[in-house]
């Protein structure tokens, strides 16, 4: 079959041809990435001390665990904090920029089409380097055209930089969730702690008026000749004591609600009336052992994870740097000085512009861009094992200490029973005239002692536990994946 092709038809796939020649030929010449390296190792969840079963998925915090203190007010309070608070809104507009970055990313990866079209009218020069009739005249040009470009990813380095953008948005997304689990727990502890301003608040009240009992007793016996101005004058030198005990829990619950309020994204006097009360909070229940689950279930865990992942595909990026980056692109269209031209058949245009760059020689600077790219992940990898033990540890911590407080209200308990049976004996020898009203008030005062001490140590309970509940993850669980699939 003769050839009819002619000649700038022939031209077009011999270059493409000459292209994909000249790369073969030249990948043997590309600079070389160096042997692989060695990345840091992640720290096992078994040398931490982490059993492999986990604990039982059922003690472990739930979705909205706060709910668990059975407080109606702190849920809402909690609710607000976490639709308003400004903290939380940038971690979650922080999450949302990484995720457009990894779609910006996926969208430049793919086939880029466009179409333009712009007229203009000039006067061109008679003076200058076009010649006439056009020079020293005013003429309309016009130019419409479409092009398309893409760059085929043979050797991985869209796919590795798609990646990194992803594990970026992942990490972004957990990060938000740790902040909104640790903006939960700040407040829910700031709540407790305020319900316990409160209750000894009650409790110095009670021992106030006991001085003022005891204060009255003592003048009654002064003037009886029972007892000399020096047990008057200790007496009265307690109540201004025991007034200014109040007056500092007072200043305590006031900058307690005020915090409380700010957490919850409202003005700082905006719970003036908040009290909470000690006793109707609920005791949340907390696993007996760590399992290796809970690296799974924290998501400051989950988004170094992501972190490694990223640093890992930009690892990869950064060496396939070395080989060729090929981008084709072609255009279409119509050019013409004269509108009145421009549809017609001869002012069509068209062409092709296949590109190839090869990295020879370059000074060592891919070398560098690739070991800073290691030494990075190496640096999130550390970041890591840190964060993982510093989790172990902050479990492993709440879990000790609440069963040591468990332990220290049992014998406490044991403590307050004993004095008030001292007290109610002292009651009966006073009722029957066998005793002093002073031995009275002597054994009331170890009753109020062991009730600040029973209210120091359920807020304590309280507090460590739901410590616990942020460091086991508060309910949370990676449905970072999501963005994947939205993305690919």
């Amino acid at each position: 079959m003769p050839d009819t092709l002619r000649p700038h038809q022939r031209a077009i796939p011999l270059a493409v041809r000459v292209l994909a020649l000249a790369g073969a030929s030249l990948l043997a010449a590309c600079a070389q990435p160096g042997p692989p390296h060695e990345a840091l190792a992640r720290t096992a969840p078994q040398a931490l001390g982490l059993t492999q079963t986990g604990a039982d998925t059922a003690s472990l915090p739930q979705v909205r665990w706060w709910t668990a203190l059975g407080d109606a007010k702190l849920d809402t309070l909690i609710d607000q904090a976490l639709a308003q608070q400004p903290s939380l809104a940038v971690a979650r507009a922080r999450a949302a920029q990484a995720a457009a970055l990894a779609d910006a990313r996926h969208a430049a990866n793919g086939p880029q089409a466009q179409l333009t079209l712009d007229a203009t009218r000039q006067r061109y020069t008679a003076n200058g380097l076009v010649p006439p009739p056009v020079a020293g005249n005013m003429y309309d040009s016009a130019n419409l055209q479409a092009s398309l470009s893409w760059s085929p990813d043979f050797f991985g380095l869209h796919r590795a930089e798609l990646e990194a953008s992803l594990g970026q948005a992942r990490a972004a997304q957990a990060n938000a969730a740790a902040a909104a689990n640790t903006l939960a727990a700040q407040l829910a502890r700031a709540y407790v702690a305020l319900a316990r301003v409160l209750a000894d608040e009650e409790v110095a009240q009670q021992a106030l008026a006991q001085r003022q009992a005891i204060e009255r007793l003592t003048r009654e016996r002064v003037g009886a000749g029972l007892d000399s101005q020096v047990e008057l004058t200790q007496t009265q030198t307690a109540l201004p004591e025991g007034q200014a005990q109040i007056e500092a829990l007072h200043e305590q619950a006031t900058l307690a609600r005020r915090q409380i309020a700010v957490l919850a994204g409202q003005a700082p006097d905006a719970l003036n009336t908040l009290a909470p009360r000690l006793t109707a909070l609920a005791m949340p229940s907390v696993p007996e052992v760590l399992g290796a689950n809970l690296l799974g279930r924290r998501p400051d865990i989950v988004a170094a994870r992501w972190r490694i992942e990223a640093a890992t595909q930009g690892v990869s990026a950064a060496r396939s740097e070395f080989y060729p980056n090929i981008n084709l692109a072609a255009f279409v269209g119509l050019n013409a000085l004269g509108l009145n031209r421009l549809f017609e058949a001869s002012s069509r245009q068209a062409g092709i512009a296949p590109a190839l760059r090869l990295p020879i020689f370059d000074g060592g600077r891919l070398r560098a861009q690739l070991g800073g790219r290691q030494a990075e992940l190496d640096a999130v990898i550390a970041q890591y094992n840190g964060a993982v033990l510093d989790a172990v540890k902050q479990a492993g911590d709440g879990l000790a200490s609440a069963a040591s407080i468990a332990r220290q209200q049992a014998l406490q308990a044991q403590a307050e029973a004993g004095a008030d049976k001292a007290y109610r004996f002292a009651q009966e020898r006073y009722g029957a005239g066998l005793g002093n009203y002073l031995v009275v008030l002597s054994t009331e005062t170890q009753v109020l002692a062991q009730r600040r001490q029973a209210v120091a140590l359920q807020a304590r309970a309280l507090d460590v536990r739901l410590a616990l509940m942020n460091a086991l993850g508060g309910g949370w669980s990676d449905d970072t994946p999501a963005l994947q699939v939205a993305a690919h």
